[in-house]
């Protein structure tokens, strides 16, 4: 992965670990769970060739960046803060936000919570929706164990079994689901699309096509052996928070230009994201790629790459750099 050494970079009471190039309008890069800012090698290079300054943050808890040690550190509040602290410290005023799985509900919620620092905001994969409540999801899976999400809830044992097995949730969860050979996708249950593999990981082996390198996976493995799931996990501890707190995140019509990047496939999101994130934004555009599963930027680089780079031109490309 061919991308600048990172620099650390003070965004309010934490330092984050910030991959940082180009000139001309502001991009910013969020990753989700459990990923890191590399994951975005493909788009970060071509952004910055074709003329932007692109910024990917190690998100808070992540990678080379802080992790504090409290659970509430880690809601909305303060990971759209952390964003808005990055453009402060270096100097820009608005920027477009690109965010994947929950990178992407921290930039649906930017120009919610933030609207003067957002030129425009991309979702690829997650559209404009609101995280469900953990009692919602309960009514759905009554046992918590077979829902990852629910199961994180627990204190301490699943950040202690992860962290124990660093390399296999790696292989585990960076894969996708083969096509047949008429190029269909393969059709999962809801309790097969929201399973807890995490749970039985250690004697379970990896059933899909994998998404990382041998190399890539020692990167994640060494990445997460300096914090460890804690902070991660803790994003997922606070929805119920963001919930009361921030009820208008996910339901506020949005009047600035956004890009939604839908892939049916993937089996973690709606497959009807387009309709789900035209129907709360005024300049929705919606692009469809498929042959691809969950890690659309890994999958199908070219595809994502080029679509966020023909909206940019249009949208954003005559503005004034920052």
């Amino acid at each position: 992965m061919n991308l600048p050494e990172p620099k650390r970079i003070k965004v309010s009471d934490i330092s984050l670990n910030v991959y940082d190039a180009g000139n001309g309008p502001a991009v910013v890069l969020c990753h989700g769970f459990p990923d890191l800012a590399r994951s975005w090698h493909h788009q970060f290079n071509a952004l910055v060739a074709a003329g932007y300054r692109v910024i990917a943050p190690d998100q808070r808890g992540y990678g080379g960046s802080d992790a504090p040690k409290e659970i509430e550190s880690y809601d909305l509040t303060a990971l759209t803060g952390d964003l808005v602290g990055l453009l402060d410290a270096l100097e820009i005023e608005r920027a477009v936000f690109v965010g994947h799985d929950w990178g992407a509900f921290v930039v649906w919620a930017m120009p919610v919570l933030h609207p003067s620092r957002c030129s425009g905001i991309v979702g690829v994969n997650v559209p404009n929706i609101a995280f469900p409540t953990t009692e919602l999801l309960g009514m759905m899976f009554p046992n918590p164990d077979d829902l990852y999400i629910l199961w994180f809830q627990k204190h301490d044992i699943p950040e202690a079994h992860m962290n124990a097995n660093l390399r296999r949730i790696f292989e585990t969860t960076f894969q996708r689901r083969d096509h047949d050979k008429a190029g269909n996708a393969p059709v999962l249950t809801l309790a097969e699309r929201n399973a807890n593999p995490i749970l039985t990981v250690e004697s379970s082996e990896p059933d899909g096509l994998p998404v990382l390198s041998d190399a890539e996976l020692d990167d994640y493995c060494a990445a997460y052996s300096r914090n460890g799931f804690f902070g991660p996990i803790s994003w997922y501890r606070n929805i119920d928070r963001n919930a009361e707190l921030l009820p208008q995140v996910g339901q506020t019509p949005l009047d600035l230009p956004v890009l939604q990047i839908e892939v049916p496939e993937d089996a973690f999101v709606p497959a009807n994201a387009g309709d789900i994130t035209r129907a709360l934004c005024s300049d929705a555009e919606v692009v469809t790629i498929t042959q691809s599963g969950h890690w659309t930027m890994l999958e199908q680089p070219e595809a994502l790459t080029s679509a966020i780079l023909d909206w940019l031109e249009r949208k954003h490309k005559t503005s004034d750099p920052v």
